[in-house]
């Protein structure tokens, strides 16, 4: 992921106008379609407001309009300033830490928190090759509770695909009738299917996968290509970010700092930096 400055971003948006025309560049490449012309026309930019206007016609299109900016106050600037902000760190960012760099109250930065982080759901589409699948508990334990399932925890579960991107949900139970669904959404039959000896997996092979274990139990971390380490690995990363930076979340939330940290995942090795791959979901 190629590198992307605090200088750069200044030089490239320096305020709300840069914004706003990088944001007209973007959605209208060429030029824009006028509704009341029915064709593309030539258009202006209406200094006073953050619209562009027909030459012909006079009719006004905000490229702001269906995106994350509609109805804001906010300065643009702020707004691609906070993207960045999230797009530069490893383990994420609070809204509170949005609160204190851009200056705007608490409550404007947990929704624009909340409204940069629903650009970064994605959806795959299933593919053939080989996949890990785990699950994990995030959450504090109720005292006494150990091991799978201890009560406060809430579950999640993933499918990394090797070399490739990560998935991951809040199911609504372990049983195989809900997992094996969720990993035929990302494996295509025939694909290998790696592991470890939980339930749910029994009866892999019987849905046209190539499935094998590895035994967590008996202290067996990898035979032979049989390991689960892709997908752990980004459990540890979720697990850290969340402790670390936002020190615990609900159920309501979590899928969406689910979703932050799988993008991250899934785009750390783009070759353009990971705020304009954002800014691009707008």
């Amino acid at each position: 992921m190629r590198k992307y400055t605090i200088t750069q971003f200044n030089k490239e948006f320096p305020d709300d106008d840069a914004c706003l025309e990088w944001l007209r560049s973007y959605l209208y490449p060429k030029k824009i379609h006028c509704s009341t012309c029915n064709k593309p026309t030539k258009h202006h930019r209406i200094k006073t407001k953050k619209v562009y206007s027909c030459d012909y016609c006079g009719h006004q299109v905000s490229p702001a309009a269906g995106t994350i900016f509609e109805h804001s106050p906010t300065p643009l600037k702020l707004w691609f300033y906070a993207i960045y902000l999230m797009s530069t760190t490893r383990c994420g960012i609070s809204a509170k830490q949005i609160q204190r760099e851009t200056g705007v109250t608490y409550k404007t930065a947990w929704r624009m928190f909340n409204k940069i982080r629903s650009l970064l759901q994605e959806e795959h589409e299933p593919t053939s090759g080989e996949f890990e699948v785990d699950e994990t508990y995030i959450g504090a334990s109720k005292p006494g509770k150990r091991g799978r399932g201890a009560g406060g925890k809430m579950v999640v579960f993933g499918v990394a695909q090797r070399k490739g991107n990560v998935s991951a949900s809040i199911p609504t139970s372990l049983k195989s009738s809900v997992v094996v669904p969720l990993i035929k959404r990302r494996a295509l039959p025939k694909s290998k299917v790696y592991t470890d000896e939980f339930p749910a997996y029994d009866y892999l092979n019987e849905h046209d996968f190539e499935h094998e274990r590895v035994h967590h139990t008996a202290k067996v971390w990898v035979t032979g290509d049989a390991h689960t380490n892709t997908i752990e690995g980004f459990w540890s990363a979720l697990k850290r970010g969340i402790n670390g930076v936002y020190h615990a979340v609900s159920l309501t939330h979590l899928q969406g700092y689910i979703n932050e940290y799988s993008f991250r995942y899934n785009h750390r090795e783009d070759d353009k930096p990971l705020f304009k791959t954002i800014l691009e979901r707008v």
